[in-house]
């Protein structure tokens, strides 16, 4: 990969925190392939991190950690170009603010800056059942050119713990951001 890209990672409150943790140590162990990674956990995030995995995990990352509210981080202004902004877990809230184009935080902001900017926005929505409004928010979305990447685990890779069942959703995130990764493809002997 000749260009480097520069990615943003937010955390919300939407249950589904081992989607996020799974997310990070992966890039982690990707990241040279990165640029620049930054991240930023919404208050509810870092609650709901603590509540399903038992420990406060989101501290240890080294990758550079911006407060909800500073606009002042690079990934708020489409002059940084960022190349992506992964959503993981995104909450409902969240996907209704962006969809109305409410940018009253960091992470609604970055999203604004990213479907502006036509650059990738990857939401991996975690609810269920949805309603209507839901439903028409990510179609609200889509039509403005984020990627919505349901928390929806396969089970054709056979995975046997929580993190291999989550790694099948992040797997997905980390291609649509075009890093390369050994992970089960479909077809393949290995």
């Amino acid at each position: 990969m000749s260009h480097k890209p520069k990615i943003a990672i937010a955390v919300t409150g939407a249950s589904g925190s081992i989607y996020a943790k799974v997310l990070l140590d992966k890039i982690v162990a990707l990241q040279d392939q990165l640029q620049e990674i930054s991240m930023v956990f919404s208050d509810n995030a870092k609650a709901v991190w603590r509540l399903e995995l038992g420990d406060s995990g989101f501290e240890n990352y080294s990758f550079k950690t911006y407060e909800k509210n500073d606009f002042f981080a690079p990934f708020a202004s489409g002059s940084s170009k960022y190349d992506a902004l992964i959503i993981c877990p995104c909450s409902m809230g969240t996907l209704a603010r962006i969809s109305s184009g409410i940018s009253n935080d960091l992470i609604t902001r970055a999203a604004d800056v990213m479907l502006k900017e036509r650059r990738k926005l990857i939401l991996v929505t975690r609810d269920t059942p949805l309603s209507l409004i839901h439903i028409n928010n990510m179609k609200t979305v889509t039509e403005a050119g984020a990627i919505v990447c349901p928390a929806s685990p396969s089970f054709y890779s056979r995975p046997k713990t929580m993190e291999e069942l989550a790694a099948t959703v992040i797997d997905r995130v980390i291609d649509l951001i075009g890093l390369e990764q050994n992970s089960y493809r479909w077809g393949s002997s290995t």
